[in-house]
């Protein structure tokens, strides 16, 4: 059932370790290679491994590895063993030999072998060869969190039972590859232990620091071991629409939370406007695993609404994956390596400088993934220098492989980033794809033998929600190819005419306005991206009409607003001179509504003609004189579109006229609640409200009452109204142990340039 042979001599002696203490109930003492005076591990006392069979005194446990898949155990390889056994029985230390291997033991050979270690002077001999391994992997839940290579080694459909397996394939099935490469590592320690204590926990970390990898592994343990509905999301507003009341056991993934290789404030968002719900969710058990890039999270947070959801702020949820330690690194270097496609030969010659590259200061696992892949090494030459030249210029090195393909690979992965890292297969191709794929060199045909080719080294084809799709094959391929067209103009003008406006405005902007991996648009293509936007009036994210548009018009905003230089801005404004207009009365909401921030932009490059300032100020005046939107005396974008009297007439205006009816105004928003609405969620904004009149008034103690009483009842009203919670039993994951950590002499590539044939 498990693919054994895989694992190496030293992740096996591991696992071997790992049974021994967890299924066996020992804990054990680990002797590792070449200083193990014939002990793999040790320990000492009283076992009964079975009913009515009691062991006791001085153990030793021998693991025999063969990376040869059917290889049977013979008499010679145990040969060294029993000079060993007879020392260690002279010296009172072998009162019982257990031996595990997972080469195949015959009834014959078994009862040999015991004979012989027997006479050398063992008491007991116990046998346990791979189908006794195999039996314990598959009955035990905890023991395939501990060492989560083995989701990747066996069938999938054998460990989960068949509805879990359904839910979760789509998901899982897919990374079986890398999880049989994957390391526990402390970041994977840290996030079982946030998971279990708070439901909930954000992996951050550079590009390919291994995030995925984690939230792969702790997916895939919650589909095993509590039979979780596995759902991986892009937008972490999704969760809320997919949560199942009546099932608390769903789990879910949300991979580069806040964008994928740039920052999307739009994710941040939907993020804020759900903080209520997902609150209770994580109250009923719920459990959520989000990932971002840490300089994508570093702006996110400026936008993120933490008070309102304080486990963002806590160390223990928000885990930086960066720090590995050297055996970890060896040992993801040694998985991939082992796995990868790289021949015997090749592997023979760099087996003598991989501790070197896992020591690296800039080693991550995805330069673990290159080095397995000849697509990455067909080039290189296998020196200490060039190896370090590998590792530290790791993008230019991308860049230059993709820069080294042929006219339709380029073309290919032209397509796929064109649609954003989402190519549907089979592949057909929309608007003017066809000529933009012509003035690359290549046709539809020679693009997806292309992508055939380039399967699983730049590209992967995966299954998303039932449809197949082609992807880059890890986010840092479409950063390198985004590089490409930084340094050519032509290539840009491809680009730009070739994607649908809305794919374009989520990469690119119109000149340098800073924001990391995104292309930048130069002045000369400037009138092209006009002409692409001024064509952009329907998202195809709606399929009802008026949302389609609605959808359109606010992506529109939200690039002006935040992507686009003044000098384009100016230009824009040229071509469409109403947009002034349009964003001058910005509706209800004021802290999501794209209207506020591009009137904002505008205004702080003098575009924004004065009477639409005015328009703008006094629109978000009568808001939070209603009690409808405090927005307005909270934000400092808004704040700096007010003259400083407009602003101090606001801040008195509210005073005189709304502090005095402020109970009305909570009652009144009491009194619209939908049954369908949690009571938090409902009184949400209400709160918020409160908080921002609360700074703004802080120094007047007479009206700080006011305020604090309303909060309070407030807060009492969602007490009374909050149905009752049902109970549910905890679900945890449960300790997980530092990894064995490197002893003696042995390196860990002992055995990489072997052959499993």
């Amino acid at each position: 059932m498990y693919d054994l042979h895989r694992l190496g001599w030293n992740s096996f002696q591991q696992l071997c370790l790992t049974i021994a203490r967890e299924i066996l109930g020992q804990t054990v003492q680990s002797f590792l290679d070449s200083n193990d005076a014939g002990r793999d591990g040790a320990f000492a006392g009283n076992w009964a491994p079975a009913p009515g069979q009691h062991l006791s005194g001085n153990f030793v446990i021998q693991c025999k590895f063969s990376g040869k898949p059917g290889y049977l155990l013979s008499m010679s390889d145990m040969a060294d063993e029993i000079p060993k056994v007879r020392r260690l029985a002279a010296e009172g230390l072998c009162d019982v030999y257990v031996l595990m291997t997972n080469a195949g033991v015959s009834g014959k050979q078994d009862g040999h072998i015991k004979s012989v270690l027997m006479t050398a002077g063992a008491k007991q001999v116990l046998i346990y060869g791979p189908t006794w391994i195999e039996d314990q992997i598959k009955a035990n839940t905890r023991l395939r969190m501990l060492v989560p290579r083995l989701y990747g080694l066996g069938d999938l459909s054998q460990i989960l039972d068949e509805r879990a397996y359904a839910q979760a394939r789509a998901v899982l099935e897919s990374l079986r590859e890398d999880l049989a490469k994957v390391v526990i590592t402390d970041s994977y320690r840290k996030a079982v232990h946030a998971l279990d204590e708070h439901g909930f926990v954000l992996l951050i970390g550079e590009p390919a620091a291994g995030k995925t990898t984690i939230a792969s592994m702790l997916a895939m343990a919650a589909a095993d071991k509590w039979k979780s509905s596995v759902l991986k999301l892009a937008d972490p507003a999704k969760v809320v629409e997919h949560w199942n009341v009546d099932e608390p056991s769903q789990f879910f993934w949300i991979d580069d939370a806040f964008g994928v290789t740039q920052y999307e404030s739009d994710l941040a968002h939907g993020w804020n406007h759900s903080l209520a719900q997902v609150r209770a969710m994580l109250r009923k058990d719920a459990k959520i695993v989000m990932t971002s890039r840490d300089y994508i999270y570093n702006r996110a947070r400026h936008d993120l609404k933490e008070s309102a959801f304080p486990l963002l702020s806590e160390s223990q949820v928000v885990i930086d994956v960066h720090d590995l330690s050297a055996f970890e690194r060896e040992q993801i270097l040694y998985n991939h390596l082992k796995l990868g496609k790289q021949p015997s030969s090749f592997r023979a010659k760099i087996k003598d400088h991989l501790e070197y590259v896992a020591a690296h200061a800039r080693f991550i696992p995805e330069t673990a993934r290159r080095v397995a892949d000849p697509l990455f090494t067909k080039e290189l030459y296998l020196s200490e220098y060039h190896l370090g030249q590998f590792v530290e210029k790791r993008e230019q090195l991308l860049l230059e492989v993709i820069q080294s393909l042929d006219a339709s690979s380029k073309a290919a992965l032209g397509l796929v980033y064109m649609r954003k890292d989402n190519l549907e297969s089979p592949v057909s191709l929309e608007g003017s794809e066809r000529q933009a794929l012509e003035m690359l060199g290549s046709t539809l045909g020679d693009c997806i033998a292309a992508l055939n080719a380039l399967n699983g080294s730049l590209v992967t084809q995966l299954q998303v929600d039932d449809e197949h799709v082609w992807r880059f094959k890890h986010p840092t391929i479409g950063d390198a190819y985004a590089a490409t067209l930084a340094f050519s103009p032509d290539l840009l003008g491809i680009f730009l005419s070739g994607s649908s406006p809305e794919n374009l405005i989520s990469q690119v902007t119109c000149g340098n306005v800073g924001l990391e991996k995104a292309v930048v648009v130069p002045r000369s293509l400037f009138p092209t991206m006009c002409a692409r936007l001024l064509e952009f009036t329907a998202s195809d994210q709606y399929k009802v009409q008026w949302m389609s548009s609605w959808g359109a018009r606010r992506a529109l905003y939200q690039f002006l607003a935040n992507r686009c230089s003044k000098e384009f801005l100016a230009l824009y404004l040229e071509q469409d001179p109403d947009i002034a207009n349009r964003v001058s009365q910005p509706s209800l909401c004021l802290s999501v509504v794209a209207e506020v921030e591009l009137a904002v932009r505008l205004h702080g490059f003098d575009l924004l003609p004065e009477v639409n300032r005015k328009e703008f100020v006094e629109t978000v005046s009568n808001y939070a004189i209603e009690g409808e939107d405090m927005h307005a005396l909270a934000d400092a974008g808004i704040r700096s579109v007010f003259t400083d009297s407009e602003f101090d007439r606001l801040v008195e205006t509210v005073r005189t006229d709304l502090l005095p009816k402020l109970a009305d105004v909570r009652l009144k928003v009491q009194r619209s609640h939908d049954p369908d609405v949690s009571p938090d969620e409902h009184m949400q904004d209400m709160l918020e409200s409160l908080s921002t009149l609360r700074k703004q008034f802080e120094e007047d103690e007479n009206v700080a009452k006011v305020i604090e009483r309303e909060v309070d009842l407030a807060n009492e009203w969602i007490a009374e109204t909050e149905p009752p919670e049902l109970k549910v039993s905890a679900r945890t994951l449960g300790t997980v142990e530092p990894a064995e950590k490197k002893h003696g002499t042995r390196s860990i590539f002992d055995d990489i340039a072997d052959d499993a044939t």
